[in-house]
């Protein structure tokens, strides 16, 4: 162990080693800046940037933040009346803006290809005298994915995610259009839509790829494939199966730099469900899961021809099938994710399986002699918190294991088979959510009384609006 691994003896041997690899890095001088960053209650990476001779002890001693950055809605505002008795969390420690340490998983440190002297470190949420602050939700799912070592396992996912790239035209920043949220930049197209996977439209968004795909792979993510999907404007990217909480951190890495890359080079990447643009098509996060032994094999795989799935495979369904409801708005956390959910289109409507079938929120893929027998659900936004969709994704499967659930029949006709809807409206979802005694229980102590507090503090902001609908059918009309 050399004199930098030994700074670092109270982490696992992986995470001393990354530690020392990254200080190596900072004291030859190819790092100059570190960002320590978490994910917030929405998925949006947060933090602060430290120059070298700070960032090492940082590494250690973690970076001090204000709770308040946990009491806020998707415009920034903050929804806690934190300067009352408890904050509004009904916690001491939450009050008064007090601090949270940012406490960095070295693991993940990665150079950031667009910015090559600055470096991300993901970080989970500490109080002061180190207890897990109950709303990281990177601490979170790393908890539910525990829940597998009982069954001699670990999770297994791999993502296609869709989203839109568009061309600024107007960033929208004079000093009349800022707010919270801001004006949203004014943007023009990159393709017309209608022209799934075809070479030609390809060819002409390729510059743009390009970017995206070398700043990706650059950050080390397992990229896959880059395709036009059918909207206007619309691309879809997918991954390599990855195991437990790094499935969360690439996807929150993923997001974050295609944001990034894009404003840097006069583009627009937004991964809203539906934008309201001509012609869109609804964009989706199917998630790719199945359970991965100690052995290295996958345990969905079932022994017998004319099979399905394994037992397990059967049960892990049968949960997340179970827990659909109230798992929505975990996987489709913004108003706008329920324009999506539409009968008779490539997204689902109820909660039915069916095997490679496109129009059932669980696609069952694989079989007897696959070894990449698999779950796709089709439920998620490309909007919605990693940790939090893996986490109702593990919860829900690990409750239909314990229970030994069984899924029924598959659906073949998906828009006509009788089964509980999916939930129309956000209001609904979380409805759903509070109802769901497996996630009161298991997401912790008060999560989703603080999560539906959020997400409510949104709706109601949402419902003071005057929509155009509104007034293009009352105006003239009364």
């Amino acid at each position: 162990m050399d004199d930098v691994t030994r700074r670092f003896v109270a982490w696992s041997s992986a995470a001393g080693e990354a530690a020392a690899r990254l200080v190596a890095e900072i004291e030859n001088g190819r790092i100059e800046v570190v960002r320590f960053v978490f994910a917030d209650q929405h998925g949006i990476l947060r933090g602060k940037a430290l120059v070298a001779r700070e960032a090492i002890g940082a590494l250690t001693r973690g970076v001090a933040l204000t709770t308040t950055l946990l009491a806020k809605d998707t415009s920034h505002r903050t929804v806690f009346p934190v300067f009352t008795s408890g904050g509004g969390f009904d916690m001491p420690r939450m009050e008064g803006a007090a601090d949270v340490l940012l406490m960095p998983d070295p693991t993940t440190w990665r150079i950031l290809p667009w910015s090559p002297k600055s470096a991300w470190v993901l970080c989970d949420l500490r109080f002061p005298d180190g207890a897990d602050v109950p709303f990281c939700t990177r601490s979170m799912a790393r908890r539910a994915l525990a829940g597998f070592d009982a069954h001699a396992c670990t999770l297994t996912a791999g993502l296609e995610v869709e989203f839109h790239v568009f061309r600024v035209v107007d960033p929208a920043m004079r000093l009349h259009q800022s707010g919270l949220p801001g004006a949203p930049p004014e943007v023009e197209l990159l393709s017309h839509g209608g022209e799934y996977l075809t070479e030609i439209t390809y060819d002409r968004v390729e510059p743009v790829v390009e970017l995206l795909r070398s700043g990706v792979q650059g950050l080390g993510l397992p990229l896959r494939s880059m395709e036009v999907e059918f909207g206007p404007s619309q691309l879809e990217f997918t991954f390599a199966p990855t195991q437990g909480i790094e499935t969360a951190d690439n996807m929150i890495f993923f997001r974050t730099a295609v944001k990034e890359i894009c404003r840097r080079n006069g583009l627009h990447a937004t991964f809203m469900c539906r934008p309201k643009i001509p012609n869109v098509a609804s964009s989706g996060w199917h998630m790719h899961q199945s359970l991965t032994g100690r052995d290295g094999r996958n345990l969905f795989v079932p022994e017998c021809p004319g099979e399905d799935l394994s037992p397990i495979g059967r049960h892990y369904l049968a949960g997340l099938l179970a827990h659909a409801r109230g798992a929505a708005a975990l996987a489709a956390p913004t108003i706008n994710a329920y324009r999506r959910y539409r009968a008779y289109s490539l997204a689902p409507d109820r909660a039915v399986w069916g095997r490679d079938n496109r129009g059932a929120m669980i696609r069952m893929i694989g079989g007897f002699g696959d070894p990449a027998t698999r779950l796709e659900n089709r439920v998620g936004e490309p909007a919605a918190n990693p940790y939090l969709y893996l986490t109702a994704q593990a919860l829900s499967g690990l409750d239909g294991i314990t229970r030994r659930l069984e899924p029924g029949p598959a659906a073949d006709v998906p828009y006509e088979t009788p089964a509980p809807p999916l939930p129309h409206s956000l209001g609904e979802a979380l409805a759903a959510l509070k109802a769901d005694e497996i996630f009161a229980k298991d997401l912790g102590d008060g999560f989703v009384d603080y999560f539906t507090h959020i997400k409510e503090a949104e709706i109601r902001r949402f419902e003071t609006e005057v929509s155009e609908w509104e007034q293009r059918e009352y105006f003239d009309l009364f």
